[in-house]
């Protein structure tokens, strides 16, 4: 019998702990196919440590996958990725330059405005096609684990390992992650402190492109802000922590209760820009994120502002040492309306209760 036909066995790395099944399957054996996947548990072929597995299945470094035979695949089916252009030593120096932060397991960021995250229509430069730059001494190539808007600058968090892309990734969905954000804002909110809780949807007809506030099929969306200074009653620096990571978030929250962020014309229209030499770029910067560390502890990275918000900063006088003495948010995530809702009702019953109890012992 031919190696093709017999089944093989994988140790999970340490690397590997923790991941789905089927992400497994997509970083070490890209030819089988999700829907193989599928099959094969579905008939009791795909095993972990001798039982049972799904594709859904998280895995833990040491356990033993039982996978059948390959299959053979059609000449027309197969994909041949493009191989990535060689980087050259000014792109390479670029994006070693934005690094503010590096160990064994992440690298952090300063990413400058106007650089996409990922690739997409008519964008061929972002960070994704450089972090062939920052392998550093390792061989595996850095993972991006979330992302900032093309015009957002400030920290951006890589995995340099699968294993602690993983843990990321966790970290973020889980919510756990925190970020402080600051931003100029047309005008000044009345309340100094407070919380943004508007549902957020796709706008039709944009093509997924921009967001909107939609209260009846739009995804739970929340925003602490916090003023840390005001200009007259013209501009404010505010401090943002989202709670949730919806896109442009920040952007549509701050629109959406008459603050647009300064030089965001997609979300403030012609109301998003400031006179008197005040930069039309976009005033949104991911200060500091902290979040806990595959390797023990926590990572905590902050992000010195780029050029334009820190002269626009100085033009309009506020005080940079006003900033970073305000905590991040450890305490729990304030609830939302819905929640409020049926605690309300659970408290309304809850009494009803107690009165119909003490009308009985009356009339006993």
């Amino acid at each position: 019998m031919s190696a093709e036909n017999e089944v093989r066995q994988f140790i999970v790395a340490a690397d590997d702990d923790g991941i789905r099944l089927d992400r497994w399957f997509k970083r070490h054996l890209e030819d089988v196919s999700f829907n193989i996947v599928s099959r094969w548990a579905r008939t009791g072929q795909l095993r972990v440590d001798g039982a049972r597995a799904t594709p859904g299945d998280r895995l833990v470094q040491g356990q033993t996958i039982r996978v059948p035979p390959a299959e053979p695949v059609k000449p027309d089916t197969v994909k041949v990725k493009p191989d990535r252009p060689p980087l050259s030593d000014d792109q390479i120096a670029f994006m070693r330059e934005m690094v503010i932060h590096q160990d064994a397991s992440a690298i952090v960021l300063n990413k400058p405005p106007g650089l996409a995250t990922q690739g997409g229509t008519k964008t061929h430069e972002h960070i994704d096609g450089l972090l062939d730059a920052l392998q550093f001494d390792l061989e595996g190539r850095p993972k991006l684990v979330h992302r900032l808007d093309k015009d957002t600058s400030g920290a951006l968090l890589i995995a340099r390992t699968s294993r602690a892309a993983a843990f990321f990734s966790k970290s973020f969905s889980g919510r756990t992650a925190k970020k402080i954000y600051w931003a100029l804002v047309m005008g000044v909110p009345e309340i100094e402190d407070g919380i943004i809780d508007l549902p957020l949807a796709k706008q039709p007809g944009t093509g997924g492109e921009k967001m909107h506030v939609d209260e009846k099929e739009g995804a739970p969306s929340r925003t602490r802000y916090r003023v840390i200074e005001a200009a007259g009653n013209k501009t404010a620096w505010v401090e943002l922590q989202p709670f949730t990571g919806r896109t442009h978030q920040l952007r549509v929250h701050m629109a959406a209760i008459g603050h647009p962020i300064v030089g965001d014309g997609k979300y403030g229209l012609q109301e998003a820009f400031l006179t008197g030499g005040i930069s039309r770029k976009m005033h949104l910067h991911a200060r500091r994120i902290r979040i806990d560390h595959p390797d023990g502890g926590k990572l905590d990275a902050t992000a010195e502002l780029p050029s334009h918000f820190a002269e626009s900063m100085k033009t309009l006088g506020f005080d940079l040492s006003l900033g970073d003495w305000i905590p991040l948010d450890d305490g729990p995530v304030p609830p939302t309306r819905e929640q409020k809702k049926a605690m309300g009702r659970a408290h309304a019953k809850s009494v009803r209760k107690e009165r119909r109890g003490e009308r009985g012992r009356r009339r006993g």
